[in-house]
């Protein structure tokens, strides 16, 4: 199971990385934008527009690489988790409020000791009237 998330890791890198590579060297819609107002070229404003080049191929293939394998390294994290419940949820109500107090630094928690603290003499008794 190990070997396989680690082959679904590698495609999934070397897809990003692809991808990354093939976005970056396309040609803009927007480059030509000023010519084709005065050339006529074409009857749309950004250019011509309908056929794919490799370059737009090649990303939409990279592009549904990419998720394929993000969504079998997703199934296979949730496959190697135990059954028995670790989230919070699953947690009884007593244990997760407990679990989740929040730790304030300096306070003094009723019937504990304080850590580094001497003894302290006891206070003398009151006199009684």
């Amino acid at each position: 199971m190990q070997v396989l998330t680690n082959i679904v890791l590698i495609v999934q890198i070397l897809s990003a990385v692809t991808m990354i590579g093939l976005v970056l060297i396309q040609h803009g819609k927007g480059a030509d934008m000023g010519a084709s107002f005065g050339s006529g070229a074409s009857g749309s404003l950004f250019g011509a527009t309908g056929s794919a080049n490799f370059l737009s191929r090649s990303t939409a293939v990279c592009a549904t690489l990419f998720m394929v394998s993000t969504l079998a390294l997703a199934f296979m994290s949730a496959g190697a988790r135990p059954q028995g419940g670790n989230t919070v949820l699953d947690r009884p109500a007593a244990a997760a409020s407990a679990a989740s107090a929040p730790a304030v630094p300096g306070a003094v928690i009723p019937g504990a000791a304080i850590p580094g603290a001497a003894s302290a003499p006891a206070a003398p008794a009151s006199p009684a009237r």
